[in-house]
């Protein structure tokens, strides 16, 4: 399986040893299931957009899976649904890498890039998994909206875009300025669990997307 990112020059390698645990963990997959892609995740979508969605972590059989972010799980339905209905994705989503689905004006990141044991990256991870993060965000010249999604992804593109997590506290809906002036939006992830609950609904989604399509639309400087 061959996926080409968008931020080539920022992935780290398929076998990238930083994480001992992650590593191990990818090892287990890779022998009980040798036919998937079971490395990092790459970036997907488009690296001149001006909104970039900041997710937590691959699921096992979605992005783990597929090699493509939120691609063939639970939560990849409702976001690429979304992402649809606000016009930021061209074609039909349909749970495949080969699906030929592109997207418009935003692109897909990661906070960990490879896939955590009962989805809960430990923090040294996330730590060490901001070494891609930070180049992947630099390497994109008109984002200016970051959609969080979830805590763990709040925290670590602060960090990255040099805020405070003190005077950045993660809420849904929350919206948060950078010392560059780059605006985060919290959201709620669009895990199973959460949808499953109502924690997060199809409308309150909607909500943060429709916010950060507003602030793009009125962002001059990319």
């Amino acid at each position: 399986m061959t996926l080409h990112s968008p931020l080539p020059d920022t992935e780290p390698s398929k076998d990238c040893p930083l994480c001992p645990r992650l590593v191990a963990f990818r090892e287990e997959c890779r022998t009980e299931h040798p036919d998937w892609w079971n490395a990092p995740v790459p970036a997907f979508g488009d690296p001149e957009g001006k909104i970039a969605i900041i997710g937590l972590a691959p699921g096992k059989n979605g992005a783990n899976r597929t090699g493509r972010p939120f691609t063939g799980d639970y939560a990849g339905d409702l976001l690429y649904a979304t992402l649809a209905k606000f016009g930021l994705s061209e074609g039909l989503y349909e749970g495949r890498p080969d699906d030929g689905l592109t997207l418009r004006n935003v692109i897909i990141l990661n906070a960990v890039k490879c896939l955590p044991p009962q989805n809960k990256p430990l923090p040294e991870e996330i730590h060490n998994c901001r070494a891609f993060l930070k180049p992947a965000i630099a390497a994109l010249p008109n984002a200016q909206i970051f959609i969080a999604l979830g805590q763990i992804a709040h925290q670590s593109v602060v960090k990255a875009l040099g805020g405070k997590l003190p005077k950045a506290r993660f809420a849904h809906l929350a919206e948060h300025r950078m010392p560059s002036g780059r605006i985060v939006i919290d959201s709620y992830h669009c895990s199973r669990y959460n949808q499953n609950t109502g924690r997060l609904t199809a409308e309150m989604f909607e909500a943060v997307f429709a916010r950060a399509v507003e602030l793009s639309a009125g962002d001059s400087r990319g």
